[in-house]
């Protein structure tokens, strides 16, 4: 086994995906995109208050520096050289917000994790100042004012940290989302470290112009942020550092993407009308993203990025060079779609683990009927009804716990056809295949009915890790490293499952309309809000207030 192993041949590249469950570091052979070897460590959540989610800073940089460590030391028992590895990317949980004071290199507060709904009072507060006619946040950023994105959340530390406060004014702070964090920390810290972000990361803060690629002064102005804090917007390939401590001391940092980013590149989608979709199934958190590349920008001041006329968002897919082209995206997010799983699971009791749902669709092969429509806290894109909840229908006396697995399903695979058909309106371009990647992925039964609810082939890789190996490619293939080429014909040793549809395009639309049917059912059941039915209906990706 060790000797084969010593037969590794090309340049290894290694990557670290920080989530907001756990980090990993995760070593790749940048000329086939094998995984070597990783390490994984779980991450803390704190929950101060109801609806406000933090994280340490210190504790989410201790854990890239054990993991880093932890994989070197794996390799070597498998007889690689450590010496081989010629980069780094980084591939971080987007939004969630960081400051910290550059003189001692402490965080002035916790990390401000990406769900944390504090804010609300806030985006109500800046809501009002928005003209009507002239929505110039969303149109200069993509994005609706919502809680979600970073502005927000800095604009809360200001007004409610003293030592964030003070640091500000004494030119101390610095300002960053996880990556710039990492790699101003990995690079030297206040021994010179890089504060720098990428455009995929900027491009959710809520203060970065989509269009020109840099920060906007009227957006800083109107949430109130001193420009100096912000990390310098580079690209999303390219050198940025050198670690300056651990066992990769010397390796240059020269891959940053925001997670769905990195996913996006893992997944190698580099042509236009490409998608991919994250299906996750992990804790409470997001379930199921979809970007879809809708454009890409080789003048630097052109604007002709795509804007979403059905719900959705529009941001940087990613830069792959200082002179390369920059892509954008649409986005858009099932709301429900492992919770239905897990609802399952902990409030009807009909299986013990999520993975037992796929067990039970197989038992019957249909929903014989039975349609979910997950509607726990209203309806997203493209509908954003606040008013619906959840319903099952089309019962009959045969209907059996089987069935209702089946549907559950089904429902994931049916909302995000709608997500998909909002972004074909959207661009115009329609999608040639889908490609998916996540925990959920795993579930056979859901993949073919994916396939057969979008009567497209559904192609899933056959290595998982799309979000770390994509921030991989970003760092091999950044100018001066070289080692990764990111060309078409050079892309064919990821190997791909693909799943064909596998009924007629007749009974896939019959199903979807008899979906349809059933969601405008389940709209309009909740007429009058109380303190006890109140959801926070900002973005797919947020979860209901508790």
């Amino acid at each position: 086994m060790a000797a084969s192993k010593k037969a590794v041949l090309g340049p290894l590249v290694g990557a670290v995906d920080q989530g907001t469950s756990s980090t990993r570091f995760l070593v790749f052979n940048s000329k086939t995109a094998e995984l070597l070897s990783h390490h994984q460590v779980e991450i803390k959540q704190e929950f101060p208050r109801e609806g406000w989610v933090e994280q340490d800073p210190k504790e989410i940089l201790h854990s890239v520096y054990e993991c880093i460590e932890k994989t070197c030391e794996k390799l070597g028992q498998l007889n690689i050289d450590i010496s081989n590895i010629k980069a780094i990317g980084v591939s971080n949980q987007r939004e969630t917000t960081v400051v910290w004071d550059k003189i001692t290199g402490e965080p002035l507060y916790n990390a401000v994790v990406w769900l944390d709904l504090r804010t609300q009072s806030t985006v109500e507060s800046l809501s009002k100042r928005i003209p009507g006619n002239n929505n110039f946040v969303k149109s200069k950023t993509g994005l609706p004012l919502s809680t979600y994105f970073s502005a927000v959340k800095l604009r809360w530390l200001l007004d409610n940290v003293r030592k964030v406060q003070k640091a500000v004014e004494e030119k101390r702070a610095l300002f960053g989302t996880i990556d710039s964090w990492l790699i101003w920390s990995l690079t030297g810290g206040v021994n010179g470290g890089v504060h720098c972000t990428d455009v995929t990361n900027a491009s959710r803060t809520m203060l970065f112009n989509i269009h020109s690629l840099e920060w906007d002064k009227q957006l800083c102005e109107f949430f109130g942020i001193p420009m100096e804090i912000l990390p310098n917007v580079r690209s999303s390939s390219e050198i940025y550092g050198l670690m300056k401590a651990g066992a990769l001391e010397g390796v240059p940092i020269s891959g940053c993407l925001g997670d769905q980013s990195a996913a996006l590149v893992g997944q190698m989608c580099f042509q236009i009308g490409q998608a991919k979709n994250t299906f996750i199934l992990k804790n409470w958190f997001i379930d199921c993203i979809i970007l879809y590349l809708c454009y890409f920008n080789f003048k630097k001041k052109c604007s002709h990025c795509v804007f979403s006329d059905h719900g959705l968002l529009t941001t940087v897919a990613y830069k792959l060079g200082r002179d390369k082209p920059v892509y954008y995206a649409l986005e858009g997010s099932v709301a429900i779609a492992g919770a239905v799983i897990r609802w399952l699971r902990d409030n009807l009791g009909i299986i013990k683990t999520s993975e037992e749902i796929e067990k039970l669709a197989k038992e019957v092969g249909t929903s014989y009927g039975c349609y979910f429509v997950p509607a726990f806290s209203g309806l997203y894109a493209p509908y954003w009804e606040p008013s619906a909840r959840g319903i099952i229908c089309g019962l009959t006396q045969f209907t059996n716990k089987c069935h209702i697995a089946f549907a559950a399903l089904e429902a994931v695979c049916f909302q995000t056809r709608e997500i998909l058909d909002a972004m074909n309106r959207d661009c115009g371009i329609p999608l040639s295949h889908l490609q998916v990647d996540g925990g959920m992925t795993s579930n056979k039964i859901l993949m073919q009915l994916q396939a057969d609810i979008l009567y497209i082939p559904v192609v899933k890789p056959s290595m998982p890790e799309t979000t770390a190996l994509g921030a991989a490619m970003a760092a091999g293939a950044a100018e001066g490293v070289g080692v990764w080429s990111l060309e078409p014909e050079d892309l064919s040793a990821v190997t791909m499952e693909r799943f064909e549809p596998q009924i007629n395009a007749e009974e896939s639309e019959i199903r979807y309309s008899t979906w349809k049917k059933a969601v405008m059912k389940s709209m309009g059941w909740v007429t009058t809000q109380s303190p006890e039915s109140e959801y926070i209906l900002l973005l797919p990706r947020l979860i209901p207030s508790t």
